[in-house]
């Protein structure tokens, strides 16, 4: 069995030394082990750091473009590189290397299709209480929203089986973390959190630039991708919201009215209709994203087949690679 870490980099040259050196030579259930760099448009030389590492994978994007491409980017060719699990870390070893080991072993096993390191975020000492409880947060709203336990929904550290990498399609351009756990629970992906430990900080995060960005992308993120794959049930609720708020002022127009009260409150019947007529054109709107909804699964089934297709040729050789 084939294990490929893939590491996405963006000006990590003085971190990444210690991120490759403590990565494990050997694990249990595992044959073979590849390091694969993404190098996402550096101009620090990230590159040639990881080259002369001896590192056996080698990808540079010509411009930087984002950590969800790059996420991306290293799915493929670790696919194409015939990988059977895909283990991701970050270039600024904030993850435990040895703990690897706790992602890899539940898909060795077959209980998992995706393994996800659960740092404990309510309690780390070097995040500041808001930033501890907007991550409690926003992996209580993923958890809603992927009808999982997500105890750590933003850990970038995390282990995928083949098929579960295959069936991952990253939309966003701001991160991967949220939105691949979404999609997870909507495919019915086996989704299992290990306890991981956390090295010393080496750098401030570079995606969480400051807290109003943060929300405003997690957010958009976790609202497109809910909308992408639960779509009736969220034009229904906004629908039958709006119908429901119609009815107040109709039936505050029908008390005045049967009570004699014939003149006057014309605006009440007017909100009530308006109200009433778009929370159904709401509905409709969610039927027919609901019937998008199941083309899409068609798509994505099929490009699922594609890339098995794809992937039965032999794996590329060791060595860089420009995207």
């Amino acid at each position: 069995m084939k294990l490929i870490i893939q590491i996405p980099c963006y000006n990590e040259a003085a971190t990444l030394a210690p991120t490759v050196e403590a990565l494990p030579r050997s694990l249990p259930g595992i044959t073979t082990i590849e390091v694969l760099i993404i190098d996402d448009g550096s101009r620090d030389g990230t590159a040639e750091v990881a080259e002369a590492l001896g590192v056996t994978h080698v990808v540079r994007h010509h411009v930087n473009r984002g950590l969800a491409a790059a996420f991306r980017t290293g799915l493929e060719r670790s696919l194409a590189l015939g990988a059977d699990i895909i283990v991701n870390t970050d270039a600024d070893n904030q993850y435990h290397a040895d703990d690897i080991a706790k992602l890899v072993a539940p898909i060795v096993a077959n209980r998992a299709g995706l393994v996800v390191g659960d740092r404990g975020v309510g309690s780390l000492p070097h995040f500041a209480w808001y930033k501890r409880w907007l991550q409690r947060l926003g992996s209580w709203v993923i958890g809603r929203a992927s009808a999982l336990h997500t105890p750590d929904a933003t850990s970038g550290f995390r282990a995928l089986s083949r098929d579960t990498a295959m069936r991952t399609l990253v939309l966003s351009s701001y991160s991967y973390t949220l939105e691949t756990l979404i999609q997870a629970g909507s495919n019915r992906v086996p989704v299992v959190f290990v306890p991981i430990r956390v090295n010393p900080q080496t750098r401030p995060s570079r995606l969480m630039r400051s807290i109003p960005h943060y929300i405003a992308n997690s957010t958009a993120a976790i609202i497109r991708a809910y909308v992408m794959y639960r779509p009736l049930r969220v034009f229904s609720v906004i629908g039958f919201v709006l119908i429901l708020l119609g009815t107040l002022p109709g039936a505050r127009f029908l008390w005045f009215y049967l009570s004699g009260d014939r003149v006057g409150h014309i605006q009440s019947l007017i909100l009530a209709a308006i109200l009433i007529i778009v929370g159904f054109q709401v509905l409709l709107i969610g039927l027919l994203a609901d019937v998008l909804n199941a083309n899409r699964k068609i798509l994505e089934e099929s490009l699922l087949r594609l890339r098995r297709m794809e992937l039965d040729r032999p794996p590329s050789p060791p060595g860089s690679r420009s995207e």
